[in-house]
């Protein structure tokens, strides 16, 4: 089972440095962008996303006519005079946004091909367990890392959620500045391993929070996408709103492979010893119609679907989607 709290700093062996997973360049490139839920969401407390909930602050909404016993503060004396009928004045309430991110952490998040002092942002040669390779892992650390900076800039709280093949450990919301970088501590001591289920994990992660609010998941989603999609569906009928982040090594996208050699499963599969030449072109025919098909999940219910390669610096594509999400939203708002 889980608890409350991922991690607990004064037992943790070694604190991260937060340059390895959260380079100042991507800090830069993202500080102009702001991330907004799509759906509308609740919150008791003042912030920039508004509220389907009606309270007597912030911006005018509409009129409706004088019941018994409501306030006289906030009568529309004017109307009144024009219509000689008794008219209340309500608000949209601006209201915090919940981010939960949740992260990935089974085995084939384990996966790298990179080095991890060229992709660390730091020069730092290995990772705190020893490992040489930046993998998946270490690229959704860097993206949680980003988003819950994000998130904490603009005055919303944000969570963690770690699973696998359920949820492992939770981090309770929080809009604290330092949350981003507990963030990281947390997922620097994360075992990487077990197999996968988004399903059971999102129905453990949505038993634990109330308010509506925006699910930011992390993974690699080498998982059967009904399964996907039945879990996706799940956050949509609780009125939340969901952005995707599929993570992927270069050389899962290319499978640029000349050997002969044994292929280990990560997550329990048997050891098989292949020539890559010879599955290429069926291998690349089934990864790219298992990207295709997660989008269109992610599309028809409305959710944002981003895939980054463990190369890529995260500012660019980063801010380029939010730039998009953020235009798309605002035209939205306006029609």
């Amino acid at each position: 089972m889980f608890g409350d709290t991922l991690v607990d700093s004064s037992q943790t062996a070694a604190t991260p440095d937060a340059a390895l997973y959260l380079h100042p360049q991507t800090l830069a490139r993202l500080r102009s962008f702001e991330l907004r839920a799509k759906h509308i969401v609740e919150g008791v407390q003042s912030g920039m996303h508004r509220s389907p909930y009606f309270g007597f602050s912030v911006e005018f909404a509409q009129h409706r006519p004088y019941a018994p016993g409501d306030d006289l503060r906030h009568l529309d004396w004017k109307v009144f005079g024009r219509t000689n009928k008794l008219h209340l004045k309500q608000y949209e309430q601006e209201t915090n946004l919940d981010v939960v991110v949740m992260v990935d952490a089974s085995g084939s998040m384990n996966f790298g091909s990179l080095r991890f002092k060229e992709m660390s942002g730091a020069g730092v040669e290995t990772s705190l367990d020893g490992r040489s390779n930046w993998t998946k892992f270490d690229h959704a650390t860097a993206l949680a890392a980003a988003i819950s900076y994000l998130a904490i800039k603009q005055g919303d709280r944000v969570g963690l959620t770690v699973y696998a093949d359920e949820v492992h450990a939770i981090l309770r919301r929080s809009g604290a500045k330092a949350q981003w970088r507990l963030i990281i501590e947390a997922l620097a001591t994360q075992p990487v391993k077990e197999t996968t289920n988004l399903g059971r994990a999102v129905d453990q992660t949505l038993a634990r929070v109330g308010a509506r609010g925006l699910f930011v998941i992390i993974s690699d989603f080498f998982e059967d996408t009904e399964n996907i999609r039945a879990a996706l569906a799940r956050i949509r009928h609780k009125g939340s709103d969901a952005i995707l982040m599929q993570v992927v090594d270069p050389l899962e996208a290319s499978f640029d492979l000349r050997d002969t050699a044994p292929f280990v499963g990560l997550e329990g599969e048997a050891r098989l010893r292949l020539d890559p030449r010879t599955i290429r072109k069926e291998y690349l025919a089934a990864f790219n119609r298992h990207s295709k098909e997660l989008k269109r999940v992610a599309r028809s219910l409305g959710f944002d679907e981003i895939r980054i390669s463990t190369n890529d610096w995260l500012g660019p594509p980063l801010a380029a989607f939010l730039g998009r999400r953020n235009a798309r939203l605002k035209r939205r708002k306006s029609s």
